[in-house]
């Protein structure tokens, strides 16, 4: 096959969760023996060296001007990019574009109408908009379905996602694969010897549904742990931090892996529930899970949930879930110091090989023959 992959509005970096998905996709689709390109709808960032490699279409941000001053330039400018952006995958000429979901903009339609179509849906992006306001929401609900019509069929990253309403009434043929990991790149890490459990987390600001505010609690409740918040340089709302609840910013390579080879546990996403889900496979946890860190999962994971393993936490998906479980989070923290996830136990569950495999023949159905 000879395939699209395209990705709107954002720069994806080989730093973000998302970016290493892409770049594994696509990495992935060629070792089987693919034709495979990344076209990318993007505002540059100042570093471009760390992007997936790829067609590039940017577009400019007018933040100067406020209101609809600002919006209409910046919305023109993301409209030029894209028609540029079809340009380009129309002289490609894929068998099929893969399209990883992103609000719609004009002339999205014209894209799909290229080749055959799969959209990947990650969230539930009616809830996930009604936290970004009520106008982006209302745009959202109104041109969705100009997206999801136009797609011949949907991947879906959790089960939860495949069966909503929201998304089954466009009678699209499903699939779901979720989120995964090159076992073979990320090397385990071996148990760290700390005086006391230390706990990570990595999050990015500005998502509610990361719930990070929630670990000023936890930390506060038990001085004898450290929580390593790796994403965050302040935490809205909480001007004084207990010593114990250490905000390292945003780090990556090796100086994420540092604090992580001294995390005893890690902890996924805390606010699911704010998005309106409840199951979920995070990139991140598949990372902690690869290095063999113990994990607290305070959702539905849909491949670890049905793990029978003392070094896997589930707690509920609540606003107080983690005031409510502060207890048994620290007796958990406790009892894994120094212990380590036997790869074993989680390859066939979150390696990346057998995945991309099943989304490459789930694509291979909408090709005309």
């Amino acid at each position: 096959m000879r395939i699209a992959s395209v990705s709107l509005h954002w720069p994806r970096s080989l730093t973000s969760g998302v970016g290493k998905k892409m770049q594994r996709q696509l990495s992935a689709w060629r070792e089987l023996g693919h034709e495979a390109e990344f076209f990318s709808h993007l505002h540059l960032p100042e570093d471009t060296s760390t992007l997936v490699e790829g067609q590039r279409f940017p577009y400019s941000i007018h933040s100067g001007h406020s209101g609809a001053t600002g919006l209409l330039p910046t919305e023109l400018s993301r409209m030029a990019a894209l028609k540029k952006l079809i340009s380009a995958v129309r002289t490609y000429q894929p068998d099929v574009i893969y399209l990883r979901w992103a609000m719609y903009v004009y002339p999205l339609q014209r894209l799909l109408r290229l080749a055959p179509s799969v959209v990947e849906i990650n969230t539930n992006d009616l809830e996930e908009h009604k936290l970004l306001g009520g106008v982006m929401s209302s745009y959202n609900r109104l041109t969705r379905g100009i997206t999801l019509s136009g797609a011949c069929g949907i991947v879906y990253a959790t089960h939860e996602l495949a069966e909503l309403e929201e998304f089954q009434r466009f009678h699209k043929p499903g699939l779901v694969v979720s989120n995964s990991i090159e076992l073979d790149a990320v090397p385990p890490l071996p148990a760290p010897h700390n005086d006391r459990p230390h706990l990570a987390f990595i999050g990015t600001p500005g998502f509610a549904w990361h719930g990070v505010e929630k670990l000023f609690f936890l930390a506060k409740t038990y001085p004898d742990i450290v929580i390593d918040v790796i994403g965050y340089d302040h935490i809205e709302g909480i001007a004084e931090l207990p010593v114990n609840l250490v905000l390292h910013g945003y780090r990556i390579g090796a100086e994420c892996d540092r604090i992580l080879a001294q995390a005893d546990a890690a902890i996924g996403t805390l606010a699911l529930h704010r998005a309106g889900l409840n199951e979920a496979s995070p990139l991140k946890v598949r990372d902690y899970a690869s290095r063999g860190i113990p994990c607290i999962l305070p959702f539905r994971d849909t491949d670890l949930d049905s793990l029978d393993s003392d070094l896997i936490l589930h707690i509920p998906n609540t606003e107080d879930n983690v005031h409510a479980q502060a207890a048994e989070i620290h007796d958990f923290l406790l009892r894994v110091q120094g212990k380590r996830i036997p790869r074993e136990l989680v390859c066939d569950r979150i390696d990346s090989r057998v995945k991309e495999q099943q989304r490459l023949d789930f694509m291979a159905r909408f090709i005309k023959k």
